[in-house]
């Protein structure tokens, strides 16, 4: 259909503006054998060694563009990617690992990864690659907490819909290598750390938990979020343990602001949402249609983003013109608490709720997507919906509001287009980039 070609032609270029690959070379020069980053510059000379080291959704091209820019000057490199988020690399070794959830995977990368830290000396540059998605990827429990007890925490917390800050609070403090660990097992190594971010207000403690970053949050505060939703009966009791100790000050806490370790780390942002969302307008603008950024820090339970956005399309099409088109954008991370057994994601389960919302309303078209190509456990990467969309499942027989309830958006969209023979589900594969979620929403008078 036409409205959903316009729709996936916008956020393909938003996908293109946020490349990591690009992002890379954009960011990074090398001149006359030294190294330009933002402000900084790196004399090659220097250095004995360049290991690359990293992880994230969007961590493989990343690692091309390092291997296109610096070729056989690197010694060693491994980069931790989500399964099936892979790219052709010829010297930096990359693994696939499970996320959201971690596993046995992950954690073997990732003490590669700590080993080849700490063997860094004063004369190595360590290179960080970090997308969204790091977070899971690059898992090293503490020494008492076992994968076991990581990957309940992690669950139990996004069950519970948990914030992404929330989710990485209590990471950090189960951690060898978050809340600046990472810098500190590298230390005294120059630490350069290139980062796509996928956080609202880019926040470096809270993108991947901040590996190379100073923490500003707490043992104390990682406790506070298993208790604001009641978990502390939940999780493993070597979890609750080790955060006890934590706050008593038996188990030190994460890098913290103006520790040493940190005074040879560089962070750089190489991408983010502000720049998807900036093309996405530009975009529409060549398909001659006026289009505006109504938010950028999209977030809370994903039905009531969709309720926001449902009052927004309503409001704006009672004030337009006969014959107009506008396209509205927003981006962020928004949460589901689950509560039923089916499968989803908070974009499918967003697109859903907005459908039932606009259930007959004519003119209002949603695409909303996470930018990395996946939208929780499953293959899609959201949903393409309008004012029809509930309407022609109840003639399939199939009642959106029972699927919203049981959290079950993904069998909702499969069934959909498998009756309609249409495409509502919206499937892209891995894009190679990570920068939180869009929404794109075409209106028509």
């Amino acid at each position: 259909m036409t409205k959903n070609s316009e729709l996936i032609n916008i956020f393909n270029a938003a996908i293109a503006a946020v490349d990591s690959y690009r992002a890379v070379l954009n960011a990074v020069r090398l001149e006359q054998n030294c190294l330009h980053v933002a402000a900084a510059k790196y004399d090659l000379a220097l250095y004995n060694r360049i290991v690359v080291a990293g992880a994230g959704k969007a961590g493989a091209r990343m690692a091309m563009a390092l291997e296109t820019l610096l070729g056989s000057r690197i010694s060693e490199g491994l980069i931790v990617v989500k399964d099936g988020h892979t790219a052709p690399l010829r010297i930096i070794q990359q693994i696939e690992a499970a996320h959201p959830v971690p596993n046995q995977a992950g954690v073997d990368a990732t003490q590669k990864i700590l080993q080849m830290a700490q063997q860094a000396d004063a004369q190595t540059l360590f290179i960080c690659l970090i997308s969204g998605g790091a977070s899971a990827l690059l898992v090293a429990p503490a020494a008492e907490l076992t994968l076991a007890d990581k990957q309940e925490v992690t669950t139990q917390l996004l069950k519970a819909g948990a914030s992404i800050e929330e989710l990485n609070a209590v990471r950090k403090h189960l951690s060898l290598v978050k809340g600046g660990r990472l810098a500190q097992a590298a230390f005294p190594a120059q630490v350069l750390t290139l980062i796509l971010s996928d956080v609202i207000g880019d926040r470096l403690d809270v993108i991947a938990s901040g590996p190379t970053a100073p923490d500003a949050a707490t043992f104390v505060e990682a406790w506070a979020v298993l208790a604001k939703y009641q978990l502390q009966k939940k999780i493993p009791a070597r979890v609750i343990q080790h955060l006890q100790q934590g706050m008593a000050g038996k188990v030190a806490e994460t890098v913290k602001q103006g520790d040493a370790c940190l005074h040879n780390v560089q962070n750089v942002i190489v991408g983010g949402l502000a720049l998807a969302l900036e093309a996405a307008k530009e975009k529409s603008r060549q398909l001659g249609m006026r289009a505006d950024i109504i938010k950028t820090d999209l977030q809370g339970e994903a039905r009531e983003a969709a309720h926001f956005l449902a009052q927004v399309a309503g409001a704006a099409l009672n004030q337009m013109q006969p014959h107009e088109s506008r396209i509205l954008l927003s981006g962020g991370e928004t949460t589901v608490t689950v509560r039923g057994s089916g499968m989803g994601g908070r974009n499918q389960e967003l697109a859903l709720a907005f459908a039932i919302d606009i259930e007959n309303r004519q003119g209002a078209s949603l695409l909303s997507s996470g930018t990395d190509g996946s939208d929780g456990p499953n293959d899609a990467a959201g949903a393409l919906v309008d004012g029809n969309t509930a309407a022609q499942a109840r003639l399939l027989g199939i009642k959106p509001e029972l699927y919203l309830d049981n959290n079950d958006s993904y069998n909702f969209f499969q069934k959909l287009d498998a009756g309609s023979g249409e495409q509502a589900h919206f499937i892209t594969g891995p894009t190679g980039t990570n920068v939180m979620d869009m929404q794109i929403l075409l209106l028509r008078k």
